[in-house]
């Protein structure tokens, strides 16, 4: 039966006009907007039907959860409700969790339990979900301990909240302990558990746990396969990704735009470029994670003018490129040596896109500008930064330093790494090298008592320059 349309807001007045009072929820469980749904609350007042607490939970419900809902006005409807019911109380503590201020839904969960309405099974995985969005081990424990109070920690939805609250909260050996001593297991508590250690770059144990996980007798589906296609990202493991890559096939699991994207990521990061190509290509659906994962893995392993006309192409495809995607084109231009076009990039991004450049994107400029030479150039670009440039990007203006023997500028430099790092060996040993090699030996004498003093060593195969920081 095709459902009926909704009726205009000048056919729904006259309804509400003529609906008895016990058929107002019903229409306000059919309203699709705030004007309509203020309508039927109005009626509801002035019919005492809002004294209902059904009823009322009916016009929180679409307020609080639909997407032309006004959560200012939910709240305003909740704290008007004299004695709310646990359905209410899980509804705007939902709301709260995915709000922009998911705080406030464990200020309203402490409300709940203040007020005697005792929190059940549905209560628990939205107040998870806000410390989750809160990245909190903190109250992620606090609620963990409360679960164990009211007897709740069979229940599986809430084991796979727990789970993900702690992941996210890097408090991954709490998660596995949930995991473990849960006696009870589902393939959505797998796939969230391996997600957790492929998030947290613990590839190696994402991909263990996805063993045992087949092991055991689960079927993956296209979210666990993702995950652990991202852990072979991470890892290296083009192999074990080959090898998922053939299981999709044989299982004819289609390849949507998250899944896709994962499997372009991997073969791109492991350096399997004509894979990704093909992958890429193929594919029907592309989001801009896609077309970056593409991009990032061109430029990185050697075809920065592949990168640069994929990048190209994005207008024509619709796309709007995101920081992300900046960053590796700038990664392309400093692998090419296309100067101007990465000054270009990188001043325009603000202007045309909207993006305040980031760390990696000064990171990218540096090395660009480092590259060309234009030392004393990047370090003003260095200084001009909105955010405190920290010891790596420095450390990038100090190897370039080297190469072109430019000391003056390296003292400055390596004065703030520093301050940055008082113990940072690596500007000191490069200092001091180049002052070996400008022939500068009381200097180079000088260098070494200060390390002396200091009681700092080299470690051994390790350098500022050549990745030690």
């Amino acid at each position: 039966m095709i459902p009926p349309k909704p009726p205009s807001i000048g056919k729904l007045a006259f309804a509400i006009t003529l609906a008895k009072p016990a058929n107002l929820s019903l229409l306000a469980d059919g309203c699709i907007s705030m004007d309509q749904l203020k309508q039927i609350h109005c009626q509801m007042i002035t019919t005492a039907r809002i004294h209902d607490t059904y009823a009322a939970s009916r016009l929180l419900n679409f307020c609080a959860l639909a997407d032309s809902g006004d959560l200012n006005y939910a709240l305003k409807l909740f704290k008007s409700t004299p004695e709310p019911n646990s359905f209410m109380w899980n509804t705007i503590i939902r709301a709260q969790a995915s709000s922009p201020n998911p705080q406030e839904a464990l200020l309203l969960y402490n409300d709940m339990r203040r007020f005697g309405v005792t929190p059940g099974k549905h209560t628990f995985p939205f107040a998870l979900k806000a410390c989750s969005n809160l990245n909190s081990i903190k109250t992620c424990k606090q609620v963990h301990a409360h679960v164990l109070k009211y007897g709740l920690e069979l229940d599986l939805h809430i084991v796979n909240s727990l789970i993900r609250g702690y992941s996210v909260s890097f408090g991954l050996e709490n998660a596995r302990k949930v995991f473990d001593e849960a006696s009870e297991t589902n393939l959505t508590i797998w796939t969230t558990m391996i997600c957790g250690y492929a998030q947290n770059d613990f590839a190696d144990e994402a991909i263990k746990l996805f063993d045992d996980m087949i092991s055991t007798g689960y079927e993956p589906n296209g979210v666990t396969l993702s995950s652990v296609l991202s852990a072979c990202a991470q890892s290296g493991r083009l192999d074990l990704g080959k090898k998922i890559h053939e299981y999709m096939e044989e299982r004819g699991i289609e390849l949507g735009v998250i899944l896709g994207t994962a499997l372009v990521n991997m073969y791109a990061k492991n350096g399997a470029i004509p894979e990704a190509k093909q992958c890429f290509h193929s594919l029907k659906e592309k989001n801009i994670a896609t077309w970056n994962a593409m991009i990032c893995g061109l430029a990185v392993h050697g075809h920065a003018n592949e990168a640069l006309e994929l990048f190209k192409t994005l207008d024509k495809q619709r796309m709007v490129p995101n920081d992300i995607t900046h960053v590796g084109v700038l990664s392309a231009c400093c692998h090419a040596g296309m100067f101007d076009y990465g000054y270009r990039i990188f001043y325009t991004m603000k202007k045309v896109y909207g993006i305040d450049p980031k760390l990696e994107h000064y990171g990218c400029m540096v090395d660009l500008l480092g590259r060309a030479g234009r030392l004393v150039e990047a370090e003003g670009l260095i200084k001009g930064m909105v955010r405190k440039a920290d010891v790596v990007i420095w450390g990038a203006l100090l190897s370039a330093c080297k190469k072109y023997g430019n000391i003056e500028v390296a003292e400055r430099v390596a004065k703030e790494i520093i301050v940055l790092d008082p113990d940072n060996h690596g500007a000191y040993v490069v200092l001091s090298n180049m002052y070996a090699e400008a022939g500068r030996w009381e200097d180079v004498s000088q260098r070494r008592n200060v390390m002396k003093e200091g009681s700092l060593k080299k470690t051994p195969g390790l350098s500022l320059v050549d990745g030690g920081m």
